[in-house]
């Protein structure tokens, strides 16, 4: 199984494309936007220290301008490259080119927000040109909301693992496995996924580490032209802009940190707590069932909800439910289950998926797993986010329990997610099957010097718990905690007036709340 890290709220977008049931995103229309008319993006020449190069040998990198010109998607955006070198120990040797996409401000433009929806391996290219929908109308008015598909994702040389064929299988596996024949094939999955992704994925594969994409961060800040970064990321996004904070603090301009991820946190001890929050959230969607209907379909109590949900998935262990054409497994079942977690606003589809399965019908719990790994309803995946995620997580921290001292973990985890606990205990082996060396050494991120940065983080979180942002905010120099009481993952644009004051004022404005505000 992937390491289950940071769903994002583009998470909207799939929804609206795989499952067809008509959502509306959270926030504004962009077409529609108020306030004087838009000021141009500068095109003259930023100063000299815009530009200026950590080390000279970076020089011709960070002289880049980049050529926008109009999406063929949608003229009204802007669409880029940028190059970076492969391995920045060798900035003469091979480059890669970055896709970039900015929305340009709708009012009195402050500057660039630069902005990424997590994953790891979630384009942000997507993210941005989905802004009208994820950011509200005092961010889209004030910023240039510009997206880059960070290395090895989406259209920036993208690693490749699989094909979609393989990736089906590999989706719809068993990530519980209990007899040894299945145990076997779990290894062999997992140390095929690995080998395949060095295999098809070019030079770029050993150079998709978060250090390396936060580098690439700051040269495109050089070629917007700003003396400082503003930036906005979300959920594995926190990370990246935690990262870049500590190779270049004086760098920091207004940073947002929301669905703040631990990094201090080794994978065993980040997958435990995952599974925490995701038993959590789904104990208060079962909660919500019960509150909001006299006769919950799952049944009287959470304890009850829970074993309903159990009981499906120990039958789809025995017996894949008929979906169309395909089949829904436990694999794809545990996907369809945990996606719309991610949303309070998808809990209805989560309810109608359950209902379905229970009945003996299993593509509306099918539909959701494909909308978590971008899987289109023709069989093609929209993005590579599934094997980028992989690889990325895998290059960053590549430490993994071997495959016959997995069960020693169950206890641990089973305490934590009597629901999901062994999926992600088995996840904690994940990485045995990369066979690629970390091209970057690990960083103890303290952002010594920065200025301040919001770290968000919401009470019920499933995939970034409450406790990483509290975490995260703590071993920042300079960060500012914020927290939202709520489901969810993230905090902004999700209903709470108060959270998304704090965010807007202080990325427009500069107010930095209290730290330990709470919403």
């Amino acid at each position: 199984m992937k390491r289950v890290v940071a769903l994002v709220v583009v998470l909207a977008v799939v929804l609206v494309t795989v499952v067809a049931v008509g959502l509306s995103f959270r926030g504004g229309d962009s077409s529609a936007r108020s306030g004087p008319p838009p000021t141009p993006s500068p095109t003259t020449p930023p100063p000299a220290s815009v530009t200026e190069p950590p080390e000279p040998a970076l020089a011709d990198v960070y002289s880049q301008r980049i050529d926008w010109q109009p999406c063929e998607t949608n003229a009204d955006q802007e669409c880029g490259l940028l190059e970076v070198p492969v391995d920045y120990s060798e900035p003469g040797g091979e480059s890669i080119d970055l896709a970039l996409l900015r929305v340009p401000a709708s009012g009195e433009r402050l500057g660039s927000l630069v902005v990424n929806p997590g994953g790891p391996g979630a384009p942000g290219t997507s993210y941005a040109a989905a802004a009208g929908q994820v950011f509200r109308e005092p961010l889209l008015q004030a910023f240039d909301l510009v997206g880059f598909d960070p290395r090895g994702v989406g259209r920036s040389a993208p690693v490749d693992c699989l094909s979609d064929d393989e990736l089906d299988v590999y989706l719809a596996g068993d990530p519980t496995p209990d007899t040894p024949q299945e145990q076997a094939d779990y290894r062999t999955s997992v140390l095929t996924f690995g080998d395949k992704c060095a295999q098809g994925s070019g030079p770029v594969v050993a150079h998709v580490t978060t250090t390396e994409a936060a580098r690439d961060m700051d040269v495109l800040r050089s070629a917007l032209g700003e003396e400082t970064l503003t930036y906005f990321g979300a959920s594995y996004g926190t990370k990246l802009g935690a990262t870049y904070a500590e190779l270049f603090p004086e760098q920091v301009g207004r940073f947002v940190l929301d669905g703040a991820v631990d990094v201090s946190l080794d994978p065993q001890e980040l997958s435990l707590e995952q599974a925490t929050g995701f038993e959590t959230a789904l104990r208060a969607y079962v909660q919500n069932c019960l509150d909001s209907t006299d006769n919950c379909f799952l049944g009287d109590s959470v304890e009850e909800g829970l074993a309903t949900i159990t009981g499906l998935l120990d039958s789809l262990e025995d017996e894949p439910l008929p979906a169309g054409d395909r089949e829904l497994t436990v694999g794809s079942a545990f996907y369809g289950i945990i996606t719309p977690l991610y949303n309070r606003d998808y809990w209805f589809l989560l309810s109608n998926a359950l209902a379905s399965a229970l009945d003996g019908k299993g593509s509306a719990l099918l539909q959701l797993a494909d909308a978590y790994a971008s899987r289109s309803g023709d069989g093609t995946y929209l993005d590579n986010s599934v094997e980028a995620n992989y690889v990325i997580n895998c290059l960053d921290d590549p430490a993994a329990v071997p495959f016959d001292e997995v069960p020693s973990l169950f206890p641990a985890f089973e305490e934590a997610s009597p629901t999901f606990g062994r999926v992600f205990a088995w996840g904690t082996a994940g990485c045995r099957g990369i066979g690629l060396e970390p091209s970057e050494e690990p960083l103890t991120i303290r952002g010594e010097g920065a200025a301040p940065i919001l770290v968000l983080g919401t009470t019920r979180d499933p995939a970034t718990p409450l406790k990483w942002a509290r975490a995260l905010s703590a071993q920042l120099q300079s960060g500012v905690l914020v927290e939202r009481d709520g489901d969810g993952h993230t905090a902004y644009n999700a209903g709470n007036a108060c959270i998304d004051a704090v965010v807007e004022d202080y990325l427009t404005e500069g107010a930095v709340p209290d730290d330990g505000t709470t919403c």
